[in-house]
Formats: C-alpha cells, structure tokens, sequence
C-alpha cells in the first residue's frame, strides 16, 4: 500500500506543476485550483509515505520521478525542447531511483 501512496504523491506533485505552467503565475483561476489541490494531495500522501520509508530515499524516489515526467511533459504539451545533456541527466535520475528500488537495503523489497 505504501507504494500506492506513494505514486498518488508523485502524480499530485506532476499534475500540480503542470497546472503550475499553466496558471500563467497565478492569474487563471481554474489552473491555480488544480495547483493547491494537487499539492495538497501530494503532500498528504508524501507524508503517509513518510511514516514508512526512509526520508532521503522516499524524496529521491519522490522528487527524481517527478522531475522526469514533469520533463516529459513539458515537452509533449508545451513543445519545450531538451538537449542531449539534459536527456542524460533524466535519464541518470531515473537510473538512481531504480537503483535505490532494486539493489538498496533501506527500502522494503
């Protein structure tokens, strides 16, 4: 189950800032609804995360997942261009965070 929350985390933080882009700072109000909500779920969730996991991996997972799809679609929806640094950059976060998920002791298997 704590994986779940997890993954209800990460998709309130992606939805949020998406929403965030969205908003135009704040001044749509439809887009700035979804960006309190989402954050609000995703903190909510994090935290319940939190009662079970360890705090540095659960924000390395939490935060290099969010990263990557955040990325992904930003340049889906938005057209914004990445470099090949930057692909390899995604590509060396999504490789930690299965790093930690696959061969690291301080998170349940």
């Amino acid at each position: 189950m704590i994986w779940l929350y997890l993954v209800i985390a990460i998709a309130g933080e992606v939805v949020a800032t998406t929403a965030l882009k969205a908003s135009d700072g704040f001044t749509r109000l439809g887009p700035a609804v979804v960006v309190v909500a989402g954050y609000s779920v995703a903190f909510y969730f994090l935290a319940l995360v939190l009662r079970s996991l360890p705090l540095g991996v659960t924000y390395a997972i939490w935060s290099g997942l969010g990263v990557a799809l955040v990325t992904l679609i930003g340049w889906l929806v938005y057209d914004q261009r990445l470099d090949g640094a930057a692909v390899l950059g995604i590509g060396l976060i999504v490789s930690g965070v299965l790093v930690l998920n696959l061969f690291s002791g301080t998170t349940p298997h």
